[in-house]
């Protein structure tokens, strides 16, 4: 067997025995419902809302609960975390993103969350007991100060969005 032979078995041999772990694994299905929130600032400069968990910043965002479409989430997740109710969301926006996570027990959970787009004039925000911290920043700060990777990528197509009017 070549040497490009035996790698190519031994990567498919690799795959089949994570597909085999991935199979006997238990993965809990989540989703959750966010909101990529804006204001525009009186230097008529956009400012994004981010929310610091103690662990990392990221948007309002939170469970969908039974009955609940995805949008109604989002609107209850931004009242309850940030305590704004007045929001204007921007229609055709809708981003997904799926990660998976262990969580408090140890199980394997795959999250999807879909993020909208909204403005507001409120700046005032009421944090929940859920966050230490809150900012509003602007969109260069916001992709510096977000800690995961995914969370930019909505910030990014928010801002394509915005752009295209």
């Amino acid at each position: 067997m070549t040497n490009e032979g035996t790698a190519s078995a031994l990567v498919m041999g690799h795959l089949s025995l994570v597909i085999r772990h991935a199979k006997s694994v238990p993965v809990k299905l989540e989703r959750s419902a966010g909101v990529l929130l804006f204001h525009v600032a009186p230097d008529s400069v956009r400012r994004f809302l981010l929310l610091d968990y103690g662990s990392h910043w990221d948007y309002p965002k939170g469970h969908v609960e039974a009955g609940e479409d995805d949008i109604t989430a989002a609107r209850r997740e931004l009242h309850e975390e940030t305590g704004i109710t007045q929001a204007e969301f921007v229609p055709d926006f809708a981003r997904e993103i799926t990660y998976m996570f262990r969580g408090r027990r140890g199980q394997l959970i795959k999250k999807t969350v879909v993020f909208f787009l909204a403005s507001t004039a409120v700046t005032d925000v009421i944090l929940s007991d859920e966050h230490v911290g809150f900012a509003w920043v602007t969109p260069d700060e916001a992709l510096k100060k977000l800690t995961y990777v995914n969370a930019r990528a909505v910030l990014e197509a928010g801002l394509v969005k915005l752009a295209a009017g």
